[in-house]
């Protein structure tokens, strides 16, 4: 690698960062051992060291140890597909379920405002705030924010302290991991099982230090979890003998995830910190970069200072045309049939894969979670035989191999055909070591 130059780790990383940046370092592609760094470049060890662990904390570069480390994929890169290969890699919706702009930009005249329009569009924040409590969440107070991440980013920013440790799913949402590892959060992982995370290990990660946690009660991403009502129950007793510890829940699917809502937030709002957040580019399409927040008066009154201190306000045009669009019937009608058809997508594909012995997750949202053994591998046979699924790396922390498929650009009739060609992937995969 001609690339690798430097006498400091700033300088080490620098470089290497470039690079990555360029193309220079494709993802996937392995870097060189810490010793064989230190040996060509003639410094110490620990120099190296230090310059990975700041690639590693910005999210460019994943694993450690005896597996060495590897490029990562950079959030803000688009990924391009063959075009004899169906996508089922990305998170993206199907774009069917989604309202038709056009039909609602008529109802937006208006004079034009000037910069005492700060406060939130009051027809959203009503309507929103009777989602929330019809859900049986204290909604007293409510934000209007630029989406999941720029909440949590937000959230985080004015309630933590830097260096906090932050407790996550494991596997966890890649954004969330990208944004802890930018803002340099340590990261403690949280074990799950099939009804979300465990009470014990979000017991473990208080002790241990953390200071927030970040939780989906439904459509978890990557596995397609969905809470129960008493694990949430659960994980709020945890956080209720524990009221310093910040509660994020993302639930961005919301009413297309095909689960019922639930929440870990406390019945009295201000008993501890907590925000919940829900984000409608699910059913009302990414590119609004629009999502409500509940929250307890401290977090929301922070949260919309740290905002001030930015762009100020959340667009009031985006701002209408999100409530138009939400509060329509049609958009009601459309959010139902999306949930049926996710589900239906969801539950063929599981059996299918059921069918050819293979395990797999996905009570609700968008995406099965399908352990495997190694998953460079699995997915270049699925590559090549026409399926791109997502390599389950960049989403773990300490949880075991898996990959990803994604069910909104697949239809109910591929099942079959995806199943068998990943149970032929997974005997070719299982050949090569044998």
């Amino acid at each position: 690698m001609d690339i690798l130059e430097g006498r400091t780790s700033a300088e080490i990383a620098r470089n290497l960062e470039i690079a990555i940046r360029q193309g220079q370092i494709e993802a996937g592609e392995q870097l060189p051992p810490v010793r064989e760094v230190a040996d060509r470049l003639g410094v110490n060890r620990n120099t190296v060291t230090s310059a990975y662990s700041r690639l590693r904390d910005a999210g460019l570069i994943i694993g450690a140890g005896r597996q060495g480390s590897r490029v990562a994929l950079i959030p803000s890169e688009s990924v391009s597909h063959p075009l004899d290969v169906r996508d089922l890699a990305s998170g993206n919706v199907d774009p069917q379920f989604l309202p038709r702009l056009d039909a609602y930009l008529g109802h937006l005249a208006h004079a034009p405002g000037g910069y005492e329009m700060a406060d939130d569009e009051e027809r959203l924040v009503s309507f929103g705030r009777s989602r929330f409590v019809a859900d049986g969440l204290p909604a007293t107070e409510i934000a209007v924010i630029s989406g999941s991440i720029d909440a949590i980013e937000r959230a985080l920013r004015a309630r933590l302290s830097p260096e906090s440790a932050v407790a996550v799913e494991d596997p966890g949402y890649v954004s969330v991991l990208h944004l802890l590892r930018a803002m340099e959060f340590p990261i403690i992982a949280l074990q799950m099982d099939e009804d979300g995370v465990r009470p014990d290990s979000l017991s473990d990660a208080v002790k241990k230090g953390a200071c927030a946690v970040v939780l989906t009660p439904r459509a978890q991403n990557p596995s397609g979890r969905r809470m129960t009502a008493d694990r949430a129950a659960e994980l709020g007793q945890v956080l209720d003998v524990n009221p310093g510890v910040l509660l994020l829940e993302d639930d961005h699917a919301g009413e297309v995830s095909g689960a019922l809502p639930v929440s870990s937030a406390p019945s009295d709002p201000e008993k501890r910190p907590w925000m919940t957040i829900r984000s409608v580019s699910k059913f009302l399409g990414p590119d609004l970069r629009l999502a409500l927040a509940a929250g307890d008066s401290v977090t929301i009154a922070r949260v919309r200072d740290q905002q001030a201190l930015g762009p100020r306000w959340v667009s009031h045009i985006l701002q209408r045309l999100a409530y138009e669009m939400w509060s329509a019937p049609e958009t009601t009608a459309l959010m139902r049939a999306a949930a049926r058809s996710y589900e239906a997508r969801r539950r063929s594909l599981i059996e299918q894969l059921a069918s050819n012995g293979i395990e797999a997750f996905g009570s609700s949202g968008l995406h099965v979670w399908v352990p495997v053994e190694r998953e460079g591998d699995v997915v270049q046979a699925m590559l090549s035989r026409g399926w791109s699924i997502q390599a389950g790396e960049v989403f773990r922390i300490k949880s075991k191999p898996a990959v990803r498929i994604g069910v909104a650009n697949l239809v109910e009739s591929e099942c079959p055909a995806v199943a068998s060609a990943l149970a032929d992937s997974l005997k070719r995969s299982r050949r090569l070591y044998t």
